[in-house]
């Protein structure tokens, strides 16, 4: 080979690497290559080590990209603390919640398909939850229950206004199951055994909402999404699993995402906080976990870089390396203002939207991000919000309830941010 033919043959590979497509959503980066300070977000890892040091959890892993490109990954202490595994970053998690996301998509992907509508009765497509009741709560009468135990609630019930919809699902603002006395009623009809979803669902006809549809918003942990997963099911023709699968997870890479149980070595144990300030591991799975019931409201398990695909794919408008699952106009509604924060239940500065928070007045919410960021938690510890004006999505993994870090990590992050944002899809 002639010296100009190998000059020619080494200019062409050079341009073949430099062109060479980079995962959009795996690329790293150097913080201050993405407009972020590497010394301001050192603040997070000494945020997550005071907790730590204060056994608030085990351990965790933190991950903040700006721009589709990661600028922080990091594992923090164990992934099991009896056994003195660390943890790792790629550390799986049970999201609980950070599910109810997922599933927010997923019945956007059917709207957008002209299967479902947003103001579709839910009995459209489970028959059985139409006519339902509301309860209305009367005083407690008699002595008072022995300490330690709580008294039934008592209630007398009178029909609900109109039937719910999916987008009071959406929303929290239905009533399904989300108060005392419909999660009391609720329990009386629990999920048996190995049920699925459409063994146990019908069942809530006999559990009545906790408030007219519509008038408040109110947390429905489970039942709500549960009904929205099933209604996908029903509206694509998949089982849950195969349908998420499939559509979602297959073509955003997501390859450590699946539904609980899980037999992975890199599950991180969960742990309780106990009283006197010690860790206590907790190995109980909740009877929705059963393998056969693939829950919309918290069945999911995952990692921090596995999320961050569906995280980038939504800050992108809905697509991510060539693979669009929603439309821009799909994301535009899940992070709008729907319910309110002066709806009652929504606590100041932060509205509801379509299956996630929205920011709609840092001031009042007392934060540092951006308006118009959007994202959720999860009740064993893990939180994730997207900032559309910044470009920067922040996720936090743990496995032990604890409400107070996620602000600060969400200030933590915020305050590290120094230079302006790309156009979504420019490094």
């Amino acid at each position: 080979m002639t010296r100009m033919t190998t000059r020619w043959a080494l200019a062409v590979l050079v341009c073949f690497v430099a062109a060479w497509p980079l995962s959009g959503a795996g690329t790293t980066a150097r913080p201050e290559d993405v407009g972020l300070s590497s010394e301001r977000l050192q603040q997070v890892n000494a945020l997550v080590k005071r907790h730590l040091d204060a056994k608030s959890f085990a351990g965790a892993v933190t991950l903040v990209a700006r721009n589709g490109r990661i600028a922080h990954l990091q594992a923090h202490g164990f992934a099991d603390l009896d056994a003195k595994q660390p943890m790792k970053t790629d550390s799986m998690f049970r999201i609980m919640s950070m599910t109810k996301p997922v599933v927010g998509v997923a019945i956007l992907m059917m709207m957008e398909e002209g299967k479902v509508r947003l103001n579709d009765p839910v009995s459209k497509f489970i028959p059985e939850l139409k006519g339902l009741q509301v309860a209305v709560s009367q005083p407690a009468q008699g002595p008072p229950p022995p300490p330690g135990t709580q008294a039934e609630p008592r209630y007398y019930t009178v029909p609900a206004d109109h039937e719910i919809t999916v987008r009071e699902l959406l929303t929290h603002t239905s009533g399904l199951v989300s108060g005392t006395n419909s999660n009391s009623a609720n329990r009386k009809v629990a999920i048996k055994g190995t049920e699925s979803l459409s063994e146990y669902l019908p069942r809530l006809a006999s559990t009545p909402l906790e408030f007219q549809p519509g008038t408040r918003w109110a947390y429905s942990a489970q039942a709500g999404f549960d009904v929205l997963l099933h209604i996908v099911e029903i509206a694509s023709g998949q089982p849950a699993d195969v349908f998420l699968k499939q559509r979602i997870f297959d073509p955003l890479g997501m390859k450590d995402t699946f539904f609980y149980p899980v037999e992975n070595p890199r599950l991180a144990s969960r742990y309780d906080r106990q009283q006197d300030g010690t860790l206590r591991r907790n190995s109980s799975t909740p009877n929705f976990l059963n393998g056969r019931y693939f829950s919309g409201g918290g069945g999911l398990a995952s990692t921090a870089e596995d999320y961050f695909q569906f995280a980038q794919m939504l800050l992108n408008g809905g697509e991510l390396n060539g693979k669009r699952l929603l439309s821009p106009r799909g994301v535009e509604m899940m992070a709008s203002v729907i319910a309110p924060d002066t709806l009652p239940g929504r606590p100041a500065g932060e509205a509801y939207g379509l299956s996630v928070r929205v920011v709609n007045n840092p001031s009042a919410r007392n934060t540092f991000l951006s308006q118009g960021s959007f994202g959720w938690s999860g009740a064993y510890g893990t939180h994730f919000w997207i900032d559309p004006k910044e470009k920067v999505i922040g996720i936090l993994m743990t496995q032990t309830p604890n409400q107070e870090i996620r602000g600060d990590f969400e200030n933590a992050v915020a305050f590290s941010v120094m230079g302006a944002a790309l156009p979504v899809g420019t490094h």
